[in-house]
């Protein structure tokens, strides 16, 4: 018989917590995580549900210094694309905020969708091929608390050029790319997100998202 697992209240109030504490860092401290953390997070992450049980998540470690260059570069023109869609004002607001984090996280990762895998025979993606990259951004959620809950910071860097950074890092044609995330420990710690404190957005109450028909 398969063991019952019960979580109790303080468990729960602890989970609650680490979501709360979950931020996307921009601002790193230079040291290092010890050896073999983002591997030991990347096992974590392989824990999370994927359609069909495909696993179609595909990390790449990025510690080539070039690569993390050509990165870098593609970040830089992608970003002043972007700036370039503000007002001034606003333009400068976003400049401010730091969205790279590229020059002082110790870790960078990539992670893509291998749409073509062949494991899980394709049960749950015929209607909506797209669940690949869903199961995907839930193993990327998997890391964000893993990391989390031993003090390590991560951010998502998405002002990035899909098929530039896929040339970059040299990955097979069918994987699709989610995103670039940079991790090491946070300069500054704070259950505020850094995008609210800046006044860029203001996170809005659950109850408006919530439908009922």
């Amino acid at each position: 018989m398969a063991e019952t697992v019960v979580f109790d209240a303080e468990f729960r109030r602890q989970l609650q917590r680490l979501l709360t504490w979950r931020r996307d860092v921009r601002r790193f401290r230079s040291d290092r995580p010890p050896e073999g953390t983002l591997e030991r997070l990347i096992d974590l992450a392989c824990l999370a549900p994927s359609v069909g049980l495909s696993q179609p998540w595909r990390f790449i470690i990025v510690e080539d210094s070039a690569r993390r260059a050509a990165v870098r570069e593609n970040f830089t023109v992608c970003n002043a694309d972007a700036l370039a869609d503000y007002g001034e004002e606003r333009a400068a607001h976003y400049a401010r905020l730091k969205l790279a984090g590229l020059d002082e996280a110790p870790l960078h990762l990539a992670v893509f969708a291998d749409r073509e895998t062949l494991q899980g025979s394709g049960l749950g993606r015929r209607t909506m091929p797209e669940m690949a990259e869903y199961s995907v951004v839930a193993a990327v959620h998997t890391i964000w608390l893993a990391a989390r809950a031993e003090g390590v910071g991560m951010g998502w860097v998405s002002i990035l050029d899909p098929a530039v950074i896929a040339a970059s890092l040299d990955v097979p044609a069918a994987w699709r790319f989610i995103g670039y995330f940079c991790l090491g420990y946070p300069r500054d710690e704070d259950a505020v997100p850094a995008l609210e404190r800046a006044g860029w957005e203001a996170r809005r109450s659950p109850e408006s998202f919530i439908l009922r028909r």
